[in-house]
């Protein structure tokens, strides 16, 4: 992946395909290099997709990770490599840095797809302090022990029962986390602390654009209410729930989920 300054921070990128500008903004604790086995599906699109601050090879500062600010990288990021405007997915936190990207910057941001996410404040419907546990716990050891990582957490991103019929992807995931680069065990708390104090909940209204929300209803790491309420808030938007998916919704029928969405980008 290349590097780029990005505003006052470096961040690791890389593009894909030919076509209409797509960035991918991937979610809590991950680098960028998780949405490689989904971009085959973007055909028609150059997509973008980079390591947020605190993952993978970009800079890892020791602050609070606010949602607002990755916003605004993820914004610095299109500018430094001259894009103008694009279309944006973003899911779990990924989602949340989406909702502000197109709050802060709503010039860049021509449609945008929020997955498996929320909008804070409030209103939000939490997950159970167990899975919260799980996820924060898998976080801090995945980059030396990705096999116990992804024990600890795969009941937070799915159905156990799809898991149990479905032991190949625990391996695909492992094989994945073992070739991406590490990221720090404290980058869970700095991230954290941002999602807590994200609220984009009342100014949703102000978003414009074409919207697209997509959630598993049997998500217990980003209950499937918070989807609703974001689109109660966002009148044009369209909701995508899909039945039988957890939080990595994408799992469920990767060819069918990823054409739907990609041909509601398209159109």
């Amino acid at each position: 992946m290349a590097i780029i300054k990005a505003g006052n921070i470096n961040l690791s990128y890389e593009t894909y395909g030919d076509g209409e500008p797509l960035l991918l903004i991937m979610g809590f604790g991950m680098s960028g290099a998780a949405w490689i086995p989904s971009l085959p599906f973007f055909s028609g699109f150059k997509c973008i997709y980079f390591d947020n601050r605190g993952t993978g090879l970009s800079d890892k500062p020791e602050d609070i990770y606010t949602v607002e600010g990755m916003a605004d990288d993820a914004s610095n990021l299109l500018r430094a490599l001259g894009i103008a405007k694009a279309k944006v997915f973003g899911v779990s936190m990924g989602g949340m840095i989406a909702q502000e990207l197109t709050l802060r910057h709503p010039e860049q941001v021509a449609k945008v797809v929020l997955g498996c996410t929320m909008a804070g404040g409030p209103t939000t419907k939490m997950a159970a302090p167990e899975i919260l546990e799980r996820l924060m716990t898998a976080s801090k050891i995945m980059a030396t022990d990705p096999e116990k990582g992804f024990d600890i957490l795969l009941p937070a991103l799915m159905p156990v029962e799809f898991a149990a019929e479905h032991p190949e992807i625990k391996a695909m995931l492992i094989a994945g986390a073992k070739m991406m680069p590490p990221t720090p065990a404290q980058t869970a708390d700095r991230a954290l602390a941002g999602i807590l104090q994200f609220n984009a909940y009342d100014r949703l209204a102000q978003i414009k654009c074409p919207v697209l929300i997509v959630h598993g209803d049997k998500d217990v790491l980003v209950l499937p209410e918070n989807a609703n309420l974001i689109k109660s808030r966002i009148p044009q938007a369209e909701l995508y729930m899909i039945a039988g998916a957890g939080h990595a919704f994408q799992l469920a029928d990767p060819i069918g989920i990823h054409q739907r969405i990609v041909t509601w980008l398209r159109n």
